[in-house]
């Protein structure tokens, strides 16, 4: 019989074992399928949201960040790789408020083409600008509405509440025991934040800040925003020698000494109001996470560093 040698023996061997394959991968009755599932993936926005997002699904996703760590979110621009991921993501998360400017169009394609969207600032207590709070402009009217929710613990526990009736929506997944775990550890972290803060006496809890960030912070635990650098919900906006005139009158009337400084914000401007109101400058992190990756750690270090800094102005 041809073939009958050892190597027509292998032959006939490596020949039944595709066929054994190809069955097994037919679906039918009693096959064995050798694929894998595709792990369901969660795109994110920025890496504050993305570090909770991650913690509150765990294991049951893949969750991608496509906005680089430290990167000012008003200002990045994504590459054609960041376009790609929301448009294969089973989930995108975005932060909204206009916060990812540059993302805006490249999302509502993706939610066009199916992908569900779920934004983080339709399920928070969302603050506006006020009189008040500084000169008006196209970023700045009363009434805006400010994006920087994450400087509130309570608002971020809002979010992840609300994040697991998308989670099962979009991937059938349920999220639900993992997203109570970690919105007790945001509840945990609210009251730790909050005891640090209000060490501070109520004299001395004026802020002045890069651009207007720290709005939900202040309100959560009665700060009062004395002003901003760039007066403007983005570091984007345009500063004023008039503006910079009004803002050291203000900070001397409140009795501010202490500017915080962020991404984005020119140094020499800072230290031109520095010079002339002898203020201290104090850098604060708030739109980047710290080297851990940890949304707590961020919220813990800022809450020090505002404590810390003005508990030694003596107000």
């Amino acid at each position: 019989m041809r073939g009958s040698g050892p190597a027509g023996i292998a032959v006939l061997a490596m020949g039944a074992l595709i066929v054994a394959l190809g069955l097994a991968g037919c679906g039918g009755p009693g096959s064995v399928t050798t694929a894998v599932p595709e792990t369901p993936r969660i795109v994110v926005t920025t890496p504050l949201l993305g570090s909770v997002v991650r913690e509150a699904v765990g294991d049951s996703a893949v969750v991608d960040v496509v906005m680089p760590n430290g990167a000012d979110p008003h200002e990045w621009h994504p590459s054609a790789t960041a376009v790609a991921a929301l448009h294969d993501a089973d989930l995108i998360v975005e932060n909204g408020l206009g916060l990812e400017s540059w993302l805006t169009e490249a999302i509502a394609q993706a939610k066009a083409d199916g992908v569900p969207v779920f934004t983080a600032t339709d399920h928070v207590d969302v603050l506006t600008v006020t009189e008040g709070m500084g000169p008006t402009d196209d970023d700045h009217a009363v009434g805006t509405a400010d994006p920087h929710f994450w400087t509130d613990p309570s608002q971020m526990r809002a979010v992840v509440l609300a994040l697991p009736a998308a989670v099962r929506a979009a991937m059938g997944l349920d999220v639900s025991a993992q997203a109570q775990a970690t919105a007790a550890d945001l509840a945990s972290l609210d009251t730790r934040t909050a005891t640090m803060l209000a060490s501070v006496p109520p004299a001395a809890r004026g802020i002045v800040t890069g651009h207007d960030s720290l709005g939900y912070l202040a309100r959560r635990n009665d700060y009062t925003l004395v002003g901003a650098v760039t007066p403007s919900l983005s570091s984007q906006g345009q500063v004023s020698a008039a503006h910079l005139a009004a803002l050291e009158a203000a900070m001397r009337t409140a009795g501010v000494r202490v500017i915080f400084t962020e991404t984005g914000t020119p140094r020499q401007v800072i230290t031109a109001i520095a010079d002339e109101t002898g203020a201290t400058v104090v850098d604060l992190g708030t739109e980047a996470l710290p080297p851990d990756g940890s949304y707590d750690t961020f919220m813990s270090e800022i809450a020090r560093r505002i404590a810390s800094a003005l508990g030694n102005t003596g107000g």
